[in-house]
């Protein structure tokens, strides 16, 4: 018989480091993003630095189609709840955009100025204010963090309003974190400073879904072994407390190429997420 023991906590969740030319990124996302906001901005297609609350960094990104909106896409950003910000996924938003979607891509406190806990609430306080400026139906997504982020929206104990998660449709979950437990046994916490009933407050793979939840858990096939395990983990565990649930594999994608899928408009991921 074969065993499986996790015996390098920091290595099990070390993307870089095991990615041939894991180096470029998130350097790789610069110069994308950029263009494609100059050229909304030019095109007065979009709004930059929205204030959704009170703090520093509490801002969001607003990137409109052509005609009036056929609803609302939500993309939150990774960076493991501590470092990044909005402006490196801009490009992303075009997949939608094309298809006639608003997008907003808010930032967030990082750690250790806030807890997990905090960010939680505080995206849904960014979800609140693009719901109050889009009309229709809104479709959740976020890599890394970022997926953990949006699947705590459709949680039972989710922060959002029962009339903003009733537009709630699809939500896909891009090699999202969803048990955060094993994250108390590498370095990312000494910014994080997750305690244990934090860590267990805030797994979406602890927690139930929500009435009428639809989950869709995307992942890059030659991710590292944790985030495919996590990313399975809550499509399977959702499964069985009565979710609309799915979960994919992207063949020859690993994690920081995973999310490329929501910049073209007739990719099966932007495809997905607007199903």
């Amino acid at each position: 018989m074969l065993f499986h023991a996790v015996s390098d906590w920091n290595d099990a969740y070390a993307n870089g480091p095991n990615i041939a030319g894991g180096s470029a990124w998130p350097q790789a996302w610069v110069e994308p993003a950029q263009t494609y906001r100059a050229h909304m901005l030019a095109c007065g297609a979009a709004e930059i630095d929205i204030p959704y609350g009170s703090m520093p960094r509490h801002r969001l990104d607003l990137f409109l189609p052509e005609n009036t909106p056929l609803g609302l896409v939500v993309y939150v950003h990774g960076g493991f709840w501590q470092s990044l910000d909005k402006s490196y996924w801009s490009h992303l938003a075009n997949g939608a955009v094309k298809r006639g979607y608003a997008v907003a891509m808010p930032q967030y406190t990082l750690c250790p100025e806030a807890r997990i806990s905090d960010i939680t609430r505080e995206v849904s306080q960014a979800i609140a204010s693009a719901a109050g400026r889009i009309a229709g139906p809104i479709h959740l997504t976020g890599h890394s963090a970022g997926g953990h982020l949006v699947a705590r929206m459709i949680s039972n104990t989710s922060p959002l309003s029962a009339d903003i998660r009733a537009r709630i449709g699809n939500t896909v979950s891009i090699s999202g974190l969803h048990d955060l437990r094993p994250l108390l046994s590498t370095q990312l916490n000494d910014k994080l400073q997750l305690t244990p009933e934090e860590a267990e407050l805030e797994s979406p793979a602890l927690l139930s879904p929500g009435d009428n939840t639809r989950l869709f858990c995307w992942v890059g096939a030659t991710e590292r072994a944790e985030f495919i395990r996590q990313n399975d983990l809550l499509a399977n565990i959702w499964t069985g407390l009565g979710a609309s649930t799915g979960l994919h594999h992207e063949p020859d994608r690993h994690h920081f190429n995973v999310v490329d899928g929501l910049a073209d408009p007739d990719h099966a991921l932007t495809a997905t997420l607007l199903s």
